[in-house]
């Protein structure tokens, strides 16, 4: 009698608890296919499921009537009603969500980002979703995701481990705006984003949004290419997590946990991410590690107040290879007469561990914090305020051994760098390979009969070599607030302040003397004959305490810092109809530059004053949609650009530039879009002119004999023309077959020739070395494939198995000049690459467990298999780059190849 009480009770109880069963499906309205990883939550409870493969998904509610909300990255969230008791079942039949970039402000942890609408915004735009992120990318680049994006050409440079590099539309990020939740993070120095330092972002982003050109960024920021926006994950996720298991080719292996808490009935929620990733890198001798942390807190304490807290960062450290490698090396070092794509001159071993003169570590953590605070039903204010700090460099190598740099030693059998013999060497002991021995120092009585380092400050052949770190390290503080308020139910008015503080802090410090007992540091003015031994690994553990102060380290060579304040403002009126949709923006905004040269000025004269140039940008464009199939728009806009900091004080100086002037930039651009059940469309034509342009590149001169003198080259007046055409556009043909395809035509070139100025270290003139025209008109620009194409299917063979393949092919890429071709050749002509092609392949396998999920994934990345050599007299300057290692060149030669990489995963999501 007691059991069968038990036994109604437990019957009972599951009744009150389980009032019954809710299912569905959620389909994708643009493919008319399911939608799966969509969360399908039970409004005002914890109570929730993913969808799985086919977008299915079962929930035991416990009330009897309630509300299901149904949201996906990037797309538009839906609520359903349901009722259901006495333990039954009810179907809810297919849910369709609707693509809308509007809806990534639903994950965003920040209201100050400007995402593009589809069929609303005009501008062109592409978005990547975060499952496309996860399954795809395997182990490449985070850059490289956007590969298949028009006019996106994103390569691994030297293949070292976040090496990568990306230029939209021919420009390269420090004229492409990268933003973090609505956060610009170009260096605000010299623009350019490291993506070593963003490493994580494949683990944390929601979805990556490019606008290509001038874009609707209502911030004064560099897109002259164009926008990429990140949108990292939020707090405000359904409670789960996953862990996740990676490894491939050359002992590749990444490990992810996460785990979000949900929304608690308090108001607050939480959402916590931990990686790691190390390998010993494709190419020899690029070892590399490193971690990404990401917290999101949140808490919304009523209906009209939400605040959320981000803290993420990657720090790393990783050994790379230059980019200006000989053919001839190539090929000395394969097999069978074909050159060794894996090959790296830059390393060598030292008691059995790999010993770099190329390598990197940095730590640069992010933090910020959104306030959102709805005024009123038509009025709110979005306010971010967020610190950024910095630390870490560059690995090198600084000295010389009877007059020759560490690149120009004899190299072992196996091709790489000598490190014990300049070990001996610097130690006093006779290496006939490296010259004459080393003699002791004879200087200072308290330093003779030691082997002494002098660096650079010594040319003589006799100063030995050691290995050194170049620090970028950077404080950097801003705040970004935004008044949105409808002026009518299709008017809306944007206004808002942007303003940051940052210092770069520059300077080198020894990380190993090489077997030698000391160090004169000549390069301090104010100090010239320091003699130093103190040495700093540069590792992960030196980058995580990014509140270390700076004043007590040993620096050598040289030692700057670089400040820069911004304070800008902005407005955006935007009118969004049925039919026709239009924006007006503009902003202004104050740079101050201000430099501080401790080592070449002496006290009281080491900090400029601040040089404020004053900026801004108008930019407007018009959206029609003709019908629900078809949409035409075009937009137009002016910057006046602010120089990069290298361009306002020249010469690695405190000298200022006396011909400063802001960058001209003007834009327009034209687009048609086609929206059906089973094929979308897109084309845009392109115009954008970058004019006015200062450029100074590091040069040598007399290279290689005793009148040896290192320089700049300064070129003024430098004006771009890039123009283009882009087409886009993927399908159906079943719900099991879908297909993608773009192709991206672009024409760029310089206009014009300009003047080249040359000086010396000391910022003089370059005894019998003039100015010289430079002959750039019609030139190409280099370094980015002004021809992209590829092609992608995606098949599910059965339930939960998919394949995938995508092709890309890359054509018109040329080398970049150089300002000292001016020199012996002005009328030089650029070379131009051979064309590549590129194929990724890809299979996923999904196994439902119940409410959680067990997925696999393998990854074969640029199987295509080709290698082409070519000799030519043409100065070479920069060279093809594909996806697994920087193609390279020198002046006489040029290498040009692919290899075989492959990642495979498990996850498992609960």
């Amino acid at each position: 009698m007691r059991n069968l009480l038990l036994l109604a009770m437990l019957l009972a109880s599951a009744t009150i608890f389980a009032q019954g069963t809710v299912t569905g499906t959620v389909m994708d309205s643009e493919m008319d296919g399911p939608l799966p990883g969509a969360n399908v939550m039970v409004v005002g409870t914890q109570q929730g499921a993913m969808t799985d493969f086919d977008g299915n998904f079962s929930i035991d509610v416990e009330d009897s009537s309630g509300k299901l909300r149904i949201s996906f990255v990037g797309y538009s969230p839906k609520t359903v009603q349901f009722n259901v008791s006495g333990g039954q079942t009810v179907d809810l039949g297919e849910i369709v969500l609707s693509p809308d970039a509007n809806a990534l402000s639903e994950v965003v942890i920040t209201g100050v980002v400007d995402l593009a609408k589809d069929r609303q915004t005009p501008v062109a735009v592409s978005t990547i979703r975060s499952t496309e992120i996860q399954e795809k990318l395997g182990n490449q680049e985070f850059p490289e995701i956007l590969n298949t994006t028009p006019s996106i050409y994103a390569t691994k440079q030297g293949g070292g481990f976040g090496d990568s590099r990306i230029t939209i539309r021919g420009f390269d990020t420090q004229n492409s705006a990268v933003m973090i939740n609505g956060i610009p993070v170009n260096d605000m120095e010299n623009g350019q984003v490291y993506w070593s330092n963003w490493a994580g972002l494949s683990d944390v982003a929601s979805a990556v949004q490019v606008q290509r050109g001038l874009g609707s960024s209502k911030l004064a920021v560099s897109s002259v290419g164009g926008t990429i926006n990140v949108v990292t994950r939020s707090a405000q996720m359904s409670e789960g997590g996953f862990v996740k298991a990676s490894f491939g080719n050359d002992n590749y292996l990444k490990t992810i946990a996460s785990y979000n808490t949900g929304l608690s009935d308090s108001g607050w929620s939480g959402s916590f991410l931990l990686s790691r990733t190390a390998g010993d890198g494709y190419v020899n001798g690029t070892e590399f590690e490193g971690y990404n942390y990401f917290i999101g807190v949140g808490y919304q304490p009523n209906d009209d107040h939400e605040f959320n807290f981000m803290l993420t960062g990657a720090p790393q450290q990783h050994n790379q290879r230059g980019f200006f490698t000989r053919l001839s090396s190539y090929l000395a070092y394969g097999e069978n007469g074909e050159p060794n794509e894996k090959y790296n001159p830059d390393f060598g071993y030292r008691n059995g561990k790999e010993f770099t003169f190329s390598g990197n570590f940095y730590h640069k953590p992010v933090a910020s914090l959104n306030w959102e605070w709805d005024i009123t039903s038509l009025s709110k204010l979005s306010t971010t305020a967020y610190a950024s700090f910095g630390r870490g460099g560059s690995i090198g190598s600084i000295g010389r051994i009877n007059g020759r740099q560490s690149f120009a030693l004899p190299l072992t059998d196996d091709g790489l760098l000598p490190i014990d013999d300049i070990f001996a060497w610097n130690s006093g002991q006779d290496v006939p390979s490296l010259g004459d021995p080393r003699q002791p120092y004879s200087g200072e009585g308290q330093y003779q009969g030691q082997f002494v380092n002098t660096g650079n400050g010594d040319r003589s052949g006799e100063n030995g070599i050691s290995q050194r770190s170049s620090v970028n390290s950077h404080n950097w503080f801003g705040v970004i607030s935004n008044f949105e308020t409808e002026l009518t139910d299709k008017i809306t008015l944007d206004v808002g302040a942007d303003l940051r503080s940052y210092r770069g802090f520059h300077y080198r410090r020894l990380v190993d003397l090489m077997g030698a007992d000391i160090y004169r540091s000549t390069a301090d003015s104010n100090n010239p004959n320091r003699f130093l031994s103190e040495t700093y690994d540069p590792t992960i553990g030196n980058t995580l305490n990014v509140f270390k102060s700076i004043d007590d380290e040993e620096k050598i060579d040289y030692y700057n810092d670089g400040l820069v304040r911004w304070a800008g403002v902005f407005g955006q009126l935007e009118y969004a109809g049925d039919q026709v949709s239009a924006f007006v923006q503009g902003a202004l905004s104050n740079q101050g530059f201000k430099r501080i040269e401790y080592f070449n000025e002496a006290p009281g004269n080491q900090e400029t004053g601040w040089e404020n140039i004053l900026g801004g940008n108008i930019k407007g464009g018009m959206n029609y949609n003709i019908n629900d199939q078809h949409n035409v728009f075009g937009n137009i806009g002016y910057y006046s650009k602010q120089p990069l900091f290298d361009a306002v004080y020249i010469n690695f100086g405190n000298t200022l530039n006396p011909n400063l002037t802001n960058e001209q930039v003007f834009g327009i651009e034209l687009g048609y879009g086609f929206r059906s059940q089973y094929f979308n469309a897109n084309v845009n034509i392109y115009r954008t002119s970058w004019a006015d342009r200062f450029e100074s590149d590091a040069a040598t001169f007399f290279e290689d004999t005793p009148q040896e003198i290192r320089g700049t080259a300064n070129l003024l007046g430098i004006t771009q023309v890039h123009k283009g055409f882009e087409f886009d556009f993927y399908g159906r043909v079943t719900n099991k077959f879908k297909w993608n395809a773009m192709l991206s035509v672009g024409d760029w070139e310089y206009k014009d020739d300009v003047v080249a100025s040359y000086f010396d270290e000391n910022q003089n003139p370059i005894p019998g070395v003039d100015d010289a025209v430079l002959s750039l008109d019609g030139v190409k620009v280099g370094n980015a494939a002004q021809f992209t194409a590829s092609a992608g299917v995606d098949y599910q063979i059965v339930d939960n198995l998919n394949v995938d393949a995508t092709y890309r092919y890359a054509d018109n890429l040329y080398a970049d000049f150089d300002a000292t071709d001016a020199l012996n050749n002005p009328n030089f002509e650029v070379f131009e690459l051979p064309s590549y092609g590129l194929l990724d392949l890809g299979a996923s396998y999904g196994l439902d467990l119940g409410d959680n999920r067990l997925s696999f994934r393998v990854n074969v990345n640029n199987v295509t298999d080709n290698i082409y050599m070519s000799e030519s007299n043409t100065n070479i300057l920069a060279g093809p780059e594909d996806d697994t290692y920087d193609g390279v060149n020198t002046r006489n030669n040029v290498f040009f190849g692919w290899g075989r990489t492959w990642n495979a995963s498990v996850a498992f999501r609960f």
